[in-house]
């Protein structure tokens, strides 16, 4: 006996940018447009180790923007770019919204930021203006 498997399917991997955002990530965007960078850090961080799948590069690459704007605004040269680069990467395989979070418009965003501090420099980056920091691109705040 044969089986004709052409209109089987398997159950498709539900979307992650579709579910729910964990609540210690609505707390660090919260924090993280408030300017308070160090405290988005810490509630980013809660929910990047508490959530499993692709929904914790988010959280990471989120937390990542927050601790290079924290640099920045202490005067780490170094360590603002590295930050900056390490975004990059866990931010990159969203192309598109992830829990209302328009994810494009944020790798927008803090590539502008690196361009601003590659341009002042290590000596400069004291000049380095606050409201060129972005808040979180966010869609579907409740």
């Amino acid at each position: 006996m044969c089986f004709d498997f052409s209109s089987f399917s398997l159950p498709s991997e539900p979307d992650p940018c579709r579910g729910d955002m964990h609540p210690q990530a609505r707390l660090g965007l919260d924090y993280f447009d408030a300017g308070q960078y160090f405290e988005a850090h810490e509630a980013l961080e809660t929910a990047w180790r508490e959530t499993p799948g692709p929904q914790r590069a988010l959280y990471q690459g989120i937390l990542q923007v927050g601790v290079a704007y924290y640099h920045i605004l202490n005067g780490n040269f170094p360590g603002a770019l590295k930050m900056l680069a390490r975004a990059q990467e866990n931010l990159e395989p969203f192309s598109g919204p992830c829990l209302g979070i328009d994810v494009p418009q944020l790798r927008e965003d803090a590539r502008r930021v690196e361009q601003l501090v590659r341009a002042l420099g290590e000596t400069r980056l004291h000049e380095f203006n606050r409201a060129w920091l972005k808040p979180i691109p966010y869609h579907s705040r409740s």
